[in-house]
C-alpha cells in the first residue's frame, strides 16, 4: 500500500489538495461527492493505521468534536460508513499561525492580543465542557482572512468525563515540547492549567519571536522548564506593557497552582492588561533573579579559574 495523496478518492470524498502533513497524519481539502460540500479530512499515516490505540483516539476525537459548537473551534462532521479511520472536519480557508509567525517573526501587540483572546474564549468553552486540549500550538491554530481564530487538533484532547486511555507506542507524539507544560513533560496527563501554559507560550512567541524555552529535544527543554525562569518578554520586546508581561509570566509559572485558575480569568486580564499591574513586581523580581544567578555563576567560574591558575 502507498500513502494516500491528492487526486485519490476515499469513500465518498474526493481529495483535492494536501493542506498539512506530519509524522502522525495528513490533512486534505476534499469534496463530499454526495453533497458537494468542501470539507477537510484528517487521515493517519500509513504506518499507524493498524494501531488500536490510535484508532481509539480518532474515535474519541470524533466523539468530542461532534458535540462541540464554538466559532473558534473547527467543527468535526459526521461521516457515515468509513473503509478506514479518518476524521471529517469543516474546511477553513486560512493560514496556520506557524506560517504567519514564519513570515512576520513578531506580531504587533494588537494582533497578538486579538489572537490570544480568541484562544482563551475557545479554551474557556472547552474546559467548561470538561475537555482539555493538551496539544495547543501554532500548527493547530488557523487564522482566516477576517482574523478569526479556529482551533483544531483534538486528537490528544482529554475528556475528563470519559474512560482513561493509556498511550504506549505513541507517547512521544503528545504535543511539541516547547508548548507542553512542565507537568506534561514529566508525564502527567495535565489539566486546564496545562492549556493555559500553552496559551502563554504562544502569546510569548507571537510578541517576542521565540518560545520561552527553545530546545531541540526533551534533554534540553525539560531541565529548563523545571529549573529556570523564562527570559522576561520586556528583554525581547522593549516597550511591552508591564501588565501584559506579568500576564504572560503568570501563565508560564512552573507550578500549575501558580497559574491562572481558568481561561476565563486569563481572558479577563487580556481584555484589560492594566488590571494585572499588581503582578508587575513578579516580572521584575524574575529579571533580577536571573541577573543575580548569572553573577553568582560568573563568580564561581572566576574562582575556579583562579584556583586552576595557582595549581
Amino acid at each position: 500500500m502507498r500513502e494516500i495523496s491528492a487526486g485519490d478518492r476515499l469513500d465518498r470524498y474526493e481529495l483535492r489538495e494536501l493542506l498539512a502533513r506530519s509524522g502522525v497524519a495528513s490533512i486534505f481539502k476534499a469534496v463530499d461527492a454526495d453533497s458537494g460540500a468542501t470539507v477537510a479530512l484528517k487521515i493517519p499515516s500509513l504506518q499507524l493505521e493498524s494501531d488500536a490505540e490510535l484508532f481509539e483516539r480518532y474515535r474519541r476525537e470524533e466523539e468530542i468534536g461532534q458535540k462541540l459548537e464554538h466559532p473558534n473551534i473547527v467543527k468535526v462532521l459526521a461521516s457515515g460508513h468509513k473503509s478506514q479511520m479518518y476524521v471529517v472536519m469543516e474546511y477553513v480557508a486560512g493560514t496556520n499561525l506557524r506560517a504567519v509567525l514564519h513570515e512576520e517573526k513578531k506580531l504587533s501587540t494588537e494582533k497578538a492580543l486579538a489572537i490570544a483572546k480568541q484562544l482563551c474564549g475557545a479554551l474557556s468553552y472547552l474546559h467548561g465542557h470538561g475537555i482539555v486540549h493538551r496539544n495547543l500550538k501554532p500548527e493547530n491554530i488557523v487564522l482566516t482572512q477576517s482574523g478569526q481564530v479556529k482551533i483544531l487538533g483534538l486528537g490528544f484532547a482529554l475528556d475528563q468525563s470519559a474512560r482513561r486511555l493509556t498511550w504506549t507506542g505513541l507517547s512521544s507524539t503528545l504535543g511539541q515540547l516547547e508548548y507542553l507544560a512542565p507537568e506534561q513533560v514529566a508525564g502527567s496527563r495535565g489539566d486546564a492549567r496545562s492549556d493555559i501554559y500553552a496559551c502563554g507560550t504562544i502569546l510569548y512567541e507571537m510578541l517576542c519571536g521565540e518560545v520561552p524555552f527553545p530546545g531541540r529535544n526533551v534533554y534540553s527543554v525539560d531541565p529548563a522548564k523545571t529549573f529556570e525562569d523564562p527570559r522576561p518578554p520586556s528583554e525581547l520586546k522593549p516597550g511591552i506593557e508591564p501588565g501584559l508581561e506579568s500576564i504572560i509570566l503568570k501563565c508560564l509559572q512552573r507550578s500549575p497552582r501558580d497559574r491562572y485558575d481558568s481561561a476565563a480569568d486569563l481572558l479577563r486580564d487580556l481584555r484589560n492588561p492594566a488590571s494585572a499591574a499588581s503582578r508587575v513586581p513578579l516580572a521584575r523580581q524574575r529579571s533580577r533573579h536571573r541577573l543575580a544567578t548569572s553573577l553568582v555563576i560568573a563568580a564561581i567560574l572566576a574562582a575556579l579559574a583562579l584556583l586552576i591558575s595557582l595549581t
